[in-house]
């Protein structure tokens, strides 16, 4: 039972749109089409890059959505996490700028992405693309919209030849040994806007990687569902977000019809099941 009554063009979804839009502004003044960042660049402890607009956002965002629930707790790339958000029941589950590397060398795919998360699930997703002009929103229960226009899912009835996939490289490959047809889509930098791609219909499905974190996928995962789609792990359960262990196995996004074929293949290519 949700907490508090949403839906779109509800005030506080309209709220987090507008936080969302006005976070990727504030990073787009760093980002140069093409070209390096003019913002500064680091690397975290384990060699990921950070840049300066990173932060930047994420303490944008925090002072923005925090000002609209403060009995939200807060989970995101940019901050130290704390155990304090275990305790709550609704949570920001926040990436500053999902797809950094992209960002960073002038690629377009990356996006601010926010959730609020409701007991583990996503209640409110938005994903916004300022280089590529793009916001996708959904409200659970109430659809996905790209641009304020609904959107659902490819209508593909099985995967082939025909269906464009995006998925790691050396994933790809595997899916391939294993017997799995389909059209290798380029690479996607951010997560959120791969899952996001399947959503819209512009992909026919998508995988990711085992080493995704709640941020990557929170919103995107309530954005796919909304528009007739699943994001699982290899297990088919639906992922739970906001635990002491945020982190993901191996990802596969897909419409609903089609999706334990997907998983299936993926859990082949994985080598957890026989041929």
């Amino acid at each position: 039972m949700n907490l508090i009554p949403i839906s779109h063009g509800n005030g506080l979804v309209d709220s987090f749109v507008e936080a969302a839009r006005n976070a990727g502004e504030l990073a787009l003044a760093y980002f140069r089409p093409g070209a390096t960042t003019r913002a500064e660049i680091a690397h975290k402890a384990g060699g990921s890059p950070v840049t300066e607009a990173d932060f930047l956002v994420d303490r944008f965002l925090r002072q923005r959505l925090e000002t609209l629930l403060p009995e939200a707790g807060w989970l995101s790339e940019e901050t130290e996490d704390s155990p304090a958000r275990l305790s709550k029941n609704l949570v920001f589950v926040v990436d500053p700028i999902d797809g950094t590397r992209g960002f960073m060398t002038g690629r377009a795919a990356w996006a601010v992405a926010v959730a609020l998360v409701e007991d583990g699930r996503p209640l409110i997703g938005v994903i916004h693309a300022p280089a590529l002009g793009e916001t996708y929103v959904a409200v659970k229960g109430a659809g996905a919209r790209l641009n304020n226009k609904v959107i659902k899912v490819s209508k593909l009835h099985a995967i082939d030849a025909r269906a464009r996939v995006a998925a790691p490289v050396f994933l790809a490959k595997r899916l391939h040994e294993v017997g799995f047809r389909f059209d290798l889509q380029p690479k996607i930098p951010s997560l959120a806007l791969r899952i996001a791609a399947v959503a819209s219909g512009a992909l026919d499905a998508g995988f990711a990687s085992g080493n995704s974190c709640d941020w990557d996928i929170a919103a995107a995962d309530l954005i796919l569902n909304e528009a007739g789609g699943r994001l699982a792990g290899l297990d088919g359960c639906a992922i739970l977000y906001n635990r002491q262990d945020i982190h993901h196995g191996l990802l596969t996004a897909a419409p609903a019809e089609i999706h334990p074929e997907v998983n299936a293949a993926a859990r082949l290519a994985s080598g957890l099941a026989e041929r």
